[in-house]
């Protein structure tokens, strides 16, 4: 802090008359100045030190003074400018060079920190105790931000913003250290923070183009893209060479077309265009997770009008991957999967969309998809009877009678032990299909998913060879004969025409 203190020699010079009055004047006007800047009120010395410059604008010391008190109320590009010109007038002025070297740290301007340690070192070449801080601070700077460059080139933003952190602790008013951090939060997806971290600075400089350009990223990444794009407009304004803003302004243009056209195309039923045109806008900017949320779930939808639906639960599946909230996403793709027959991955999927909001046609679609999977567990008895599920009464009568005949244990008794197990498993579950399906009651519960009896989801207790033996000798007799000889079913014998 010793480096800080103003100066408090008095100037040397000796002229007579006004010179050596306006001279006196402003002495005692630094003197004053030094009084208040020693009892910390720095606001009251400025003006001070000011008067005396104005006074005598050739005498180093003033300069230095008031780059001191500038330095103390935070006004670091102030002070820098004081500094330089102390040394400009005084190439001998150590001081200046240390408040220059201070400036230049606490702005994150390490050439210009560097360039004030080459004058001193040749100036005080034995001396670095009193710059001994700053040294240590100088090198802290030069370390991180080489980490955050090599971070930054390989899009390890989290490590980037440690590395600011480690920087803002020598230099806390570096602006650039900010935005660099500002800009690195946005690309995390930590908005609030960048914001805020970039508002601070606009609070003090309405024209920092770095801070603008951040706020615009926010707004880009959040989907607010006109606003972004007003933003970057006005970065150009102010730094029509700023690249990363051009690059940005852009980027979001070309989004903000690309995905306009998807919709109009969608619209028009013109689903490959739009399927293209989505494709395309995915690849404009993988950081924009939320305009790329709603474009996988366009894309989506897309996919289930073309009835690609594996493709549309995919495509779901990213956009939530980017928004796990996106609640028209999980439902898309609780829809899919119902349609795939996959019927427990849509009863998760229902159930997530309950908590997010509860109400009644959730619920309504939560209890269908159970319902869906309950009936999914059992066997499909109008698949194993080879009918569709509003086949009549005499339909199901004809399709168990033929698939009864080819499957009876009977028919196969010269056949390996292996296809026999397989045949008489089929007969059974034949059995099994035409007693729930010949009764209507029992048809009735088993078509709206209730349970029957006991064991009725597994394998119901029925006896095939009573369904078999009551099938073809009760009053459903057709005329003609047919016979089974040994067997499971020795001696039975039938009529058929």
């Amino acid at each position: 802090m010793s480096s800080l203190l103003p100066c408090t020699q008095p100037n040397n010079r000796t002229d007579n008359g006004v010179n050596g009055f306006i001279e006196s004047l402003a002495e005692l006007k630094k003197e004053s100045g030094n009084q208040q800047y020693k009892l910390k009120q720095y606001r009251q010395a400025l003006p001070l030190y000011t008067e005396a410059i104005e006074l005598c604008p050739d005498i180093p010391a003033y300069y230095g003074n008031r780059s001191a008190c500038y330095m103390m109320l935070n006004r670091y590009h102030d002070a820098l400018e004081d500094a330089r010109k102390s040394v400009q007038l005084d190439s001998a002025f150590v001081k200046g060079y240390i408040r220059i070297l201070k400036c230049g740290i606490a702005l994150g301007d390490v050439m210009t920190a560097d360039q004030a340690v080459k004058h001193i070192k040749i100036m005080e070449p034995d001396n670095n105790a009193t710059i001994k801080n700053e040294l240590a601070s100088l090198e802290t700077l030069k370390k991180f931000e080489a980490d955050a460059l090599k971070a930054y080139n390989k899009q390890d933003f989290r490590t980037v913003v440690y590395c600011m952190d480690r920087c803002l602790s020598q230099a806390p008013n570096c602006c650039k250290y900010k935005t660099t951090k500002g800009e690195c939060l946005a690309y995390l997806g930590r908005y609030e923070e960048a914001q805020e971290l970039v508002n601070g600075i606009l609070h003090i400089d309405k024209g920092n183009a770095d801070a603008i350009y951040v706020r615009g990223m926010c707004m880009f990444y959040e989907d607010n893209i006109d606003s972004a794009c007003q933003h970057f407009m006005q970065v150009l304004r102010l730094a029509p060479d700023h690249k990363k803003a051009m690059d940005l302004y852009k980027r979001a243009k070309l989004l903000k077309k690309k995905k306009d056209e998807g919709n109009d195309a969608f619209k028009n039923c013109r689903f490959q265009d739009a399927l293209n045109l989505y494709t395309e806008a995915l690849k404009v900017d993988p950081f924009n997770k939320k305009t790329n949320a709603k474009l996988y779930f366009n894309r989506a939808t897309v996919y289930s009008k073309l009835n690609k639906l594996a493709d549309a639960v995919s495509d779901c599946t990213s956009a939530l991957k980017l928004d796990d909230n996106y609640l028209k996403a999980l439902l898309r793709r609780a829809k899919c999967y119902m349609d795939l027959g996959e019927y427990e991955e849509a009863v998760k999927d229902y159930e997530k969309a309950c908590k997010m909001d509860k109400n009644r046609e959730h619920k309504r679609l939560l209890n269908d998809a159970k319902l869906a999977l309950k009936k999914s567990k059992r066997k499909d008895y109008y698949k194993i009877l080879g009918v569709e599920r509003n086949a009549t009464e005499d339909e199901i009568k004809k399709a168990y009678r033929k698939r009864a005949l080819v499957h009876h244990p009977d028919r196969h008794a010269n056949a390996s032990d292996a296809e026999k197990k397989e045949q008489e498993k089929k007969f059974k579950e034949l059995g099994e299909a035409y007693g729930i399906l010949s009764d209507s009651k029992k048809k009735a519960r088993y078509d709206s998913g209730q349970d029957l009896e006991d064991g009725f989801d597994g394998m119901p207790d029925f006896d095939p060879s009573q369904v078999f033996q009551t099938f073809f000798s009760g009053g459903g007799g057709h005329g003609g004969e047919y016979s089974f000889q040994g067997g499971a079913f020795p001696g039975f014998s039938f009529q058929f025409g």
